[in-house]
């Protein structure tokens, strides 16, 4: 397979498939083309050799970006995201901020505030939502405002679930003084040890996941929510990993918690035909 969106997506036959398998296909190839500039920029910083690396291959995919909406685009990802732009104009602002966020991975490897790592949540997450929403076609310009709170819902639920991985790279995610305030330390994290203190910290952190979602799901508009079938299979599956993530008493630090297959198949059949309904 010599086309690099495909293999991208094919690697990444887990939550984000399921999702969207059932779109149509103009919006499913749009989707992929989105996803696999995401997950290329997102590794054009974790497989660099060195930080003094990964700040040049940014460097030369934001010039890259630009060409494709200049309509000179060279990489065969960005001549797929070219052909989706051409039929479904996505602000480039949104790319650009999603460049922003997998940046700071390389300079930010602790978030001393919730605030702070709203920040970085909005960018990896929320864009990426926002991005969909231009793909999927919306009405009500509170559509936005429900991409952004599903957006930071999942990456927080993503960060629940990745907190050992992440830990095995250094980084902790968790708010420093939420650590501080649950008696939590930044060895133990590291060291990858499971505590009551761990434990307490981590049911603060699902609590304000729900409430993100729920938020998502109070903002989305009646008129929109057939055309959002696919978002909503994701937040489904997400809501799910983070059910899964408290039934396991947050034993996250050395396992990874995951969903069935046959449940995210099951929702995404569920939703798409839901969507038929109400149309």
């Amino acid at each position: 397979m010599n086309n690099p969106v495909a293999r991208i997506v094919r690697r990444a036959r887990s939550n984000f498939f399921w999702a969207f398998v059932f779109l149509n296909r103009p919006r499913r190839e749009a989707i992929f083309a989105a996803y696999a500039f995401a997950r290329h920029t997102d590794d054009l910083v974790d497989e660099a050799p060195s930080p003094k690396i990964a700040d040049e291959n940014l460097l030369q995919w934001r010039r890259e970006l630009q060409a494709c909406y200049e309509g000179r685009a060279t990489h065969p990802i960005t001549i797929a995201l070219a052909q989706t732009l051409s039929r479904f104009p996505i602000p480039k602002v949104y790319f650009d901020r999603l460049i922003e966020g997998v940046e700071m991975d390389l300079s930010h490897h602790r978030y001393p505030t919730f605030e702070s790592l709203y920040a970085y949540c909005y960018r990896v997450a929320s864009v990426v939502g926002l991005i969909c929403i231009e793909i999927f076609g919306y009405k009500s310009p509170l559509t936005r405002d429900y991409a952004e709170r599903l957006g930071i819902a999942l990456q927080l639920t993503n960060i629940m679930r990745d907190v050992g991985e992440d830990a095995e790279r250094g980084r902790i995610y968790l708010p420093q003084n939420e650590l501080k305030r649950f008696g939590c330390s930044e060895n133990d994290v590291l060291g990858r040890k499971q505590t009551e203190a761990f434990s307490n910290l981590m049911r603060f952190q699902a609590q304000r996941a729900r409430r993100y979602y729920r938020g998502a799901r109070m903002a989305l508009p009646s008129t929109d929510r057939s055309s959002m079938f696919a978002a909503e299979t994701m937040g489904r599956i997400y809501f799910r990993l983070l059910d899964r993530i408290e039934g396991r008493k947050f034993r996250v630090l050395n396992e990874r918690v995951t969903v069935p297959t046959l449940f995210k198949v099951s929702v995404a059949v569920r939703h798409f035909l839901t969507s038929r309904v109400s149309r």
